[in-house]
């Protein structure tokens, strides 16, 4: 038995203490697209639809690409920046993976 098979961590949403590799397996999650490929840090994407942007009176085209993704805590919504909008968050249904 080496060390890491001793380790525990303490899951607050369980308020129990499990094993480590438990809980790095549990925190592995996969985020997809509208075509269902997997999506990860730093990838490109592109819009299938026209897209109204609140807040900025803006309409994003269908074929827009969107670079250096980042994911977010919920998986359906990717963290990303436009040319013209900082900060913008869309959702995960309205991308395709380039």
């Amino acid at each position: 038995m080496t060390a890491a098979d001793d380790d525990y961590v303490y899951d607050e949403a369980t308020g129990e203490w499990r094993p480590a590799g438990e809980m790095k397996a549990a925190a592995t999650r996969e985020v997809r697209d509208a075509s269902g490929n997997l999506l990860s840090d730093g990838d490109s994407v592109t819009l299938i639809k026209d897209l109204k942007v609140k807040g900025a009176n803006q309409t994003l085209k269908q074929g827009t690409v969107i670079r250096s993704i980042r994911l977010t805590d919920n998986d359906d919504e990717v963290d990303c920046r436009h040319d013209t909008i900082k900060g913008l968050v869309l959702r995960t249904e309205f991308v395709r993976k380039r």
